[in-house]
């Protein structure tokens, strides 16, 4: 348990997806787990069969009908380390966050092992409803086959194992922001999300529906940097809006000027 522990972690804050998943820099005990990025690609939610919570079949579709872009995770809720580190690290990233998770944005959660229920699944999702503690909040916890698990992980770029002698999944730490039609918009790393990078990500997968105009001014002057896994200031866009905002204070202050200068005349 521990080793696997050791491993999950090591992979989490040491190497993200910086190295590909199939490496000899890669301790042993790692290899053929890590991140594919498949940026823009689109997921077929449509095809995707889960259950939920009440054990009922659905369609990963379901959570996208709202028009909302969709936060995802994949991990498995009897885990005993990095998932836990990772759900209490986006839960302490939404406790500060002014948006709500099935109010401006979908979180749903799908578990990588079959064997889970969907009467865990519940009592998880009770469990860290009741620790976020805000109104009209919701989380979805899935369950599902292998097969449909291991579709929607390929598609995903999420590679993990399972380790018969720890009894463990040895898995990568990450989120992942969906459009509302299932494209693949941006992977957060690691097991803590700052609040800055999550709020981008959710505006720049929605093109500007949720959020405030200072939000998708932000979104302008910020991009996202795959090498440090945040947004960074982008000097350039700030330079030009700078001097967009000169120019418009420039006509604006001459306008007002030739407007006072034909009253005098």
């Amino acid at each position: 348990m521990k080793l696997i522990f050791l491993v999950n972690l090591f992979w989490s804050f040491a190497y993200a997806d910086t190295l590909p998943v199939s490496n000899p820099k890669i301790p042993q005990e790692l290899q053929g787990v890590g991140i594919t990025e498949n940026l823009g690609k689109m997921i077929s939610i449509a095809e995707l069969s889960l259950k939920d919570e009440t054990d009922k079949i659905v369609l990963l579709s379901q959570y996208f009908k709202t028009k909302k872009p969709v936060l995802l995770g994949l991990v498995y809720y009897e885990c005993p380390n990095l998932c836990h580190f990772l759900l209490n690290g986006i839960l302490t990233t939404l406790k500060k966050f002014p948006w709500t998770p099935g109010n401006e944005f979908e979180f749903v959660l799908v578990s990588i092992d079959p064997k889970e229920t969907a009467n865990l699944a519940l009592n998880k999702k009770e469990s860290y409803l009741n620790t976020y503690n805000r109104p009209k909040a919701d989380f979805h916890f899935l369950t599902g086959s292998q097969e449909s698990i291991q579709k929607l992980a390929l598609q995903i770029g999420f590679n993990y194992r399972y380790d018969a002698k720890e009894k463990q999944f040895a898995h990568p730490a990450a989120l992942y922001v969906l459009t509302d039609e299932g494209k693949i918009s941006r992977y957060l790393y690691g097991v803590e999300f700052k609040e800055q990078d999550l709020r981008l990500a959710l505006v720049e997968a929605s093109k500007g529906k949720v959020g405030t105009v200072i939000d998708r001014i932000l979104l302008f002057c910020y991009r996202y940097d795959p090498k440090l896994h945040t947004y960074s200031l982008y000097i350039t866009r700030v330079v030009q809006l700078s001097s967009a905002f000169m120019i418009f204070a420039l006509g604006l202050y001459l306008t007002v000027f030739w407007i006072k200068q034909r009253g005098i005349c």
